[in-house]
């Protein structure tokens, strides 16, 4: 009894200790000397090290920002015309134009529609004018030294030093948002291991500068986490006011003749294709808002972003980049 006891005092001393030092910025020099040092047991050279945290900086706004998160209380109706103005679908269609042929050479290399590679571009860093401006390095320092999720965060770094070291990018360029995601892709380092391209083939990858290694690297992570390009992401229906609602969900997958059968209509009330396709059912918010049939890009798509929202967004921009309007 009175070990038990011991073990949950210790253990909530620990955790407490834990908390003030990564609540106190004081602590953060300390901290990144043994990153560091962590770093070096790795075997990362001295020159990376020496580079990559120079001047490391301790972003208060990031700790905020993870801490703080607003939950989300819109619809997706309210949503979707807010995350896709018709601002931005004119500059999606606009940079499509611009950039036709090298996106329809990628397209085509990598087995994906180009205007998933627009829209992804244009949801995640408005076709890459808005890719962050933290350093990469000092963000997730930061947010391995906040605590919460310190061994997420601390593997993320160590695969940063891996990109500096392999001379992708020099430290001070590596650039993005509070929590590490770089570049017009908005890469965590793990997915910029994983899936990006020197397209160029100019010895590195540049996901900050280079548009071929941007839209190949997009393109790449799609067809990795297995993209169909004869099919699209999914569609808006219309469900039977008696419709058993127990049978939505991305994993519950029929034909589209069975969901033709169980009175499940276009959103416009039209009979649903008959291509041999199957889907499942999500439903975003309630059976009162907009309901879809998800294919298995809409799959790939959660890959990228665990958001129904998300999928709906880069769904709905890349349809109306292809509609032209």
């Amino acid at each position: 009894m009175l070990l038990s006891l011991l073990r949950l005092v210790t253990a909530a001393s620990v955790l407490f200790s834990s908390l003030v030092f990564a609540a106190d910025p004081a602590g953060f020099p300390a901290y990144v000397e043994q990153l560091k040092e962590e770093a070096r047991s790795q075997g990362f050279s001295e020159n990376t090290i020496t580079r990559a945290f120079a001047d490391a900086t301790f972003y208060q706004r990031a700790v905020s920002a993870d801490r703080n998160q607003p939950e989300f209380k819109l619809t997706l109706d309210t949503y979707l015309p807010k995350a896709v103005p018709d601002w931005k679908v004119r500059q999606g269609i606009e940079m499509y134009n611009q950039h036709r042929e090298l996106l329809e050479e990628i397209g085509a290399a990598y087995g994906v529609q180009p205007r998933f590679i627009v829209a992804l571009w244009g949801v995640e860093t408005n076709f890459g004018r808005y890719t962050g401006n933290f350093k990469v390095v000092s963000a997730l320092a930061t947010m391995a030294y906040e605590g919460r999720r310190e061994a997420f965060f601390k593997k993320q770094l160590m695969q940063a030093l891996e990109i500096i070291e392999a001379g992708h990018i020099d430290p001070e360029q590596m650039r993005g948002s509070w929590a590490g995601a770089m570049g017009q892709t908005q890469f965590m380092p793990s997915s910029f291991l994983a899936y990006a391209v020197d397209y160029d083939q100019d010895g590195k990858i540049d996901i900050w500068n280079s548009q071929g290694d941007v839209f190949a690297s997009a393109a790449n992570y799609l067809k990795s986490a297995g993209w169909d390009d004869s099919k699209t992401w999914g569609r808006q229906v219309r469900l039977p006011s008696d419709f058993d609602l127990s049978l939505a969900g991305r994993q519950n997958k029929r034909s589209l003749a069975e969901w033709q059968a169980l009175g499940v209509r276009r959103y416009d009330g039209s009979d649903l294709p008959t291509r041999d396709i199957t889907a499942g059912l999500v439903i975003p918010d309630d059976e009162k808002g907009r309901v879809y049939l998800s294919y298995t890009n809409w799959d790939v798509l959660m890959d990228w972003n665990r958001s129904n929202y998300f999928v709906v967004v880069v769904g709905h921009l890349a349809d109306r980049i292809r509609l032209g309007r």
